[in-house]
């Protein structure tokens, strides 16, 4: 059943006045004192909603958890978490005090969650409890906190964005490779698009695929969302290219649904694995499209597209740093504990095992070896990773970024859905009224 506009705008503005709050209370201060090891044999562990379902989850994650207790005695009791929940569940954790002893984050949080002084810190103590730091890429290792300071968390699984195409639908267009610029992939779309079906899937009422690709498209086009002091600046002309740009697949392109404008439970995925629509932006969707019954040998898997061909510099920039990381509560009762589970879950074994089961691409480096991750879907995601990939901006504001702009960006589907014209003025009142919802630093 659809929801109404003023209530999912209610419920995004509340999860941001939330965490202001929370950082406000905590001022960022040191948590290295906190925690104790009282509890020794037990943990608790939200885990993220990486497969197909949580079900999917619970099969993947369980005798690994189970290894782990019987190497270590320590019993890990493990909730999987829709990611609609995620971010206010941490949320009310980091503001009440009464957290998991680890939990997953989206990576591009790390540092509005530092910035409350809940996460542990992972200084040079707490890195060689878990390996040390070298054992990450230093791709994923940007995104787990702002500069300066010690990351808020470890890496656990790298994602990119990348380009999904039927293979056989863009031969029956006529076709012959994937598009590489932003023109080439709309007029491949048009040529897509008729008949119920359409050039690419978006998820229009996703905030946080929303603000993503607002980021990527605004790296392209030379946008910075914060300026050197974290001061927000979603108005420029650069940043208004950027949002318009995505909202006009569907506005002024028409090779996206109006239907998708709705779409914030991987329907997307859903539409590019039954053929209703043909391309697809999306991380390591290979797992999902399996679960949906679309087999591998029917996509292709490419890199993002550019403005221009060969661009470079930030115009370079075709995916944000996607993935997970790993926290530790920092008032955990089982602080040793805890490092002993994250050492164990970015040790190679079991990186190979658990980003082989989700697609996903191993962070740690001599985990990548493994030939689960030479597929093409992989390989693509790799090659993002380490050529063409940016981190979103680590700043305490991050969060609030994703949540405001990805709001702004779904009222503008809406009204692209509705049929009414999406022009630079409008994008640039919506993005104005994002910007004086942020937090004042």
């Amino acid at each position: 059943m659809p929801i109404l506009k003023a209530s999912r705008t209610l419920s995004a503005t509340a999860a941001v006045l939330a965490l202001a709050a929370t950082a406000t209370a905590c001022g960022g201060g040191s948590t290295t004192g906190g925690g104790d090891d009282s509890s020794p044999k037990t943990l608790t562990y939200w885990a993220s909603n990486q497969g197909a379902n949580i079900g999917v989850d619970q099969k993947v994650l369980g005798p690994e958890l189970a290894k782990f207790t019987k190497q270590t005695g320590i019993k890990v009791k493990l909730e999987v978490i829709p990611w609609s929940d995620l971010l206010n569940r941490i949320l009310a954790a980091t503001s009440s005090g009464q957290g998991p002893d680890v939990l997953n984050i989206g990576n591009t949080w790390s540092a509005s969650l530092q910035a409350t002084g809940a996460l542990l810190p992972f200084n040079a103590t707490n890195f060689a409890a878990v390996g040390g730091k070298d054992k990450f890429t230093a791709s994923a290792l940007a995104a787990t906190g702002a500069a300066g300071k010690d990351p808020a968390a470890v890496p656990l699984y790298s994602l990119s964005y990348a380009l999904y195409y039927n293979k056989k639908l863009f031969q029956q267009a006529g076709i012959s490779a994937p598009p590489t610029t932003w023109d080439q992939l709309v007029a491949d779309g048009k040529k897509l698009t008729g008949d119920g079906h359409y050039g690419l899937a978006e998820e229009g009422s996703s905030l946080a695929e929303n603000a993503h690709h607002a980021f990527v498209l605004g790296e392209q086009h030379g946008a910075d969302f914060f300026d050197s002091s974290g001061k927000p600046q979603f108005t420029t002309p650069q940043a208004v290219a950027a949002v318009k740009q995505y909202i006009d697949f569907m506005a002024a392109d028409h090779i996206v649904a109006p239907g998708d404008a709705e779409y914030s439970a991987n329907q997307s995925v859903t539409d590019f694995a039954t053929g209703k629509a043909a391309m697809l932006l999306w991380q390591a969707a290979g797992s999902s499209l399996k679960a949906h019954g679309m087999d591998a040998s029917a996509y292709g898997v490419a890199p993002v597209p550019f403005q221009t061909a060969n661009p470079t510099g930030t115009a370079k920039t075709d995916s944000m740093v996607a993935g997970i990381n790993m926290a530790v509560f920092a008032n955990t009762h089982n602080r040793s504990g805890a490092l002993k589970f994250v050492n164990f879950m970015t040790s190679v074994p079991e990186q190979q095992i658990l980003n082989s089961a989700y697609g996903s691409v191993p962070p740690v480096t001599a985990a990548q070896s493994d030939a689960a991750f030479s597929a093409p879907e992989q390989q693509t995601l790799r090659q993002v990773l380490a050529n063409s990939a940016a981190p979103m901006p680590q700043v305490p504001n991050e969060s609030q970024f994703e949540t405001l702009v990805g709001t702004a960006m779904k009222d503008l589907f809406a009204d692209a859905a509705a049929g009414k014209p999406v022009t630079d003025a409008t994008v640039k009142a919506e993005l104005a009224k994002a910007q004086q919802q942020m937090p004042q630093s």
